[in-house]
């Protein structure tokens, strides 16, 4: 099996890189995805959350959107939360890639925007960041999650700068360009990748 690890920051363009992946045949998996499913059914995960910050499970369940309101507004509590959630995220993703490999899966692609800070990398073979301009970013975080331009510049704020993922990925994709063409390129350029891995 071989796992490809996809990071960068949000709005970059992480998921038309991994819609590429699927295109030539992996399996993804979205951390993002799993942490909210587990947000909603793991009640281990869901009664540290409640313990850590306040008021935001009245009723047994997480308010997820008073506790995005607190996490993107402070960079330290969006680090406490992903202390907690880490943990249960990562068990999941074992779980899943031992199910994948009992099928007989050759190619996983891992998507996290804190792929490296959880220490889901040492699980990948190789480790591809993707960047955009911060403008680019914006307009897709604006577009996507019907947010203002304050609280989109908020949660790009919140996440570690482009530098991180130069420095700690063995490739960097940048994504400057339109959906269609960054897609395009993304399907040529793991062909190449994964033609040159295997050799």
């Amino acid at each position: 099996m071989y796992i490809i690890g996809i990071t960068g920051g949000t709005g970059a363009g992480k998921s038309t890189a991994v819609k590429a992946l699927q295109m030539l045949g992996a399996k993804a998996l979205d951390c993002d995805l799993i942490y909210h499913e587990l947000l909603s059914d793991n009640a281990d995960m869901i009664s540290e959350i409640a313990a850590h910050f306040k008021d935001v499970a009245p009723n047994g369940e997480i308010d997820r959107r008073k506790l995005s309101e607190i996490v993107w507004s402070d960079a330290d509590s969006l680090q406490e939360l992903n202390k907690i959630t880490h943990k249960y995220v990562e068990d999941e993703i074992d779980r899943r890639v031992a199910a994948f490999k009992d099928q007989g899966v050759k190619l996983v692609a891992i998507d996290a925007i804190a792929l490296v800070e959880s220490g889901q990398n040492k699980k990948c073979n190789v480790v591809i960041g993707v960047v955009a301009p911060q403008e680019s970013r914006v307009l897709r975080i604006m577009e996507r999650d019907g947010l203002t331009r304050e609280n989109a510049l908020m949660r790009i704020n919140a996440q570690k700068p482009e530098s991180f993922f130069r420095d700690n990925c063995d490739y960097i994709l940048e994504n400057d360009h339109t959906k269609a063409e960054f897609e395009d390129r993304c399907i040529g350029y793991f062909r190449e990748l994964l033609s040159v891995e295997g050799e």
